[in-house]
Formats: structure tokens, C-alpha cells, sequence
């Protein structure tokens, strides 16, 4: 089972100063531009590549000993019989000693690492891109409890019946396109 794995930390459970004004028949949505901060939360996920399922843990926190946790309970959800091979970022906290000891003890977990500045490989990235732009932009939250009701329930939401990213392009044109971006990168000192 391949899982995209990262978290996304500093969810801030944002209040506007006014209420929303709908949208209405030849008028956007209005919203004040000033809001009132009232805690965060950090959201943990990991996106079965397969599936498009979300495994999540919301935490205070987005530590090492909080990574373990979450560690803990992707081995409870992967079905026994199954290698979890987790795609995620090279964070420091997925490379302390807890966490290699943690590995060293479920030897069906194997760890890909994605280049630096690569986080578009990690398709729980666009996973967050989703959850960001459904929910997290054009919502109003008063509290830390608020706003982890509503991402437990958009997340359930979303694997009632979820959907896998399917790329869209090839490895081939994706590589033409970045030696194109490089060779005018290059060519701009000139």
C-alpha cells in the first residue's frame, strides 16, 4: 500500500470581525478583510495513492512524539499483510532516532523520501490543496474545537467516497517541461 504522508500545520481557526454575506443573484460573497485569531491545530494525513482515502489525526502539536502517534495509527488502519510504503518530505521529525527505532520495530513500513523543494510529488499535498480551497478559505471558525469539528466532518465527507489524483501527464512531459524551465532559467543571465 503506497500512502502520502505530511502534515499540515498551523491550521488557525479564524473568525471574521463581521459575518459573511452570501452571494446573491449579481453580487459575490462579501467578507470582512480583518479576523480574529483563536488557536490552531495541526492536521496529519496520509492519502492511500490507491484509493484516495484519508487516514488523519488532528494534534496540538506537529513534534516528532505527534508524528509517532500518527505512525501508530496508519500501522492499526493498513490491513495486515500489507507493506505501507509512505511517501513524505524529508521534515525533521520523520528522521529523529524515535522515529528510525519505530521503524526499526515494523519492518513493513518503508520510508520514500521526496527530493527538497519537491513537495508537488507528494499527492497529499494537493490532497491539503483541496481541503484548503472546499473548506479552510471560506470558512469562519471561533474556536480550535469549531474547526476540528468541521475538518473531521469535511474529512468523513470526503472518504465516503473519495477520489484518487490521477496525473495527468506523463513522466516524459514532465521532465520536458522542467529541461524547458531549466534551459530558460539558464539562458536569462546571458
Amino acid at each position: 500500500m503506497v500512502l502520502c504522508v505530511d502534515d499540515k500545520g498551523g491550521i488557525q481557526a479564524l473568525d471574521r470581525t463581521q459575518p459573511i454575506l452570501p452571494m446573491r443573484p449579481g453580487q459575490v460573497e462579501r467578507r470582512t478583510h480583518d479576523y480574529v485569531r483563536n488557536g490552531i491545530t495541526d492536521l496529519f494525513a496520509a492519502l492511500n495513492l490507491a484509493t484516495g482515502e484519508v487516514i488523519h489525526q488532528l494534534r496540538p502539536q506537529h513534534r516528532a512524539e505527534e508524528f509517532k502517534k500518527f505512525l501508530v495509527a496508519i500501522d492499526r488502519a493498513v490491513p495486515e499483510g500489507f507493506d505501507a510504503h509512505v511517501v513524505l518530505d524529508n521534515s525533521s521529525i520523520h528522521k529523529t532516532p524515535a522515529i528510525n527505532k519505530w521503524l526499526l520495530r515494523h519492518p513493513r513500513f518503508v520510508f520514500h523520501f521526496t527530493p527538497t523543494s519537491s513537495s508537488w510529488m507528494n499527492l497529499v499535498e494537493r490532497w491539503f490543496a483541496e481541503l484548503t480551497r472546499r473548506l479552510l478559505q471560506r470558512s469562519a471558525h471561533r474556536s480550535v474545537n469549531d474547526l476540528t469539528k468541521n475538518l473531521r466532518a469535511w474529512i468523513a465527507t470526503w472518504n465516503e467516497n473519495p477520489r484518487p489524483f490521477v496525473w495527468q501527464k506523463t513522466a516524459d512531459e514532465i521532465l520536458d517541461s522542467l529541461a524547458g524551465y531549466l534551459q530558460r532559467i539558464s539562458d536569462a543571465g546571458h
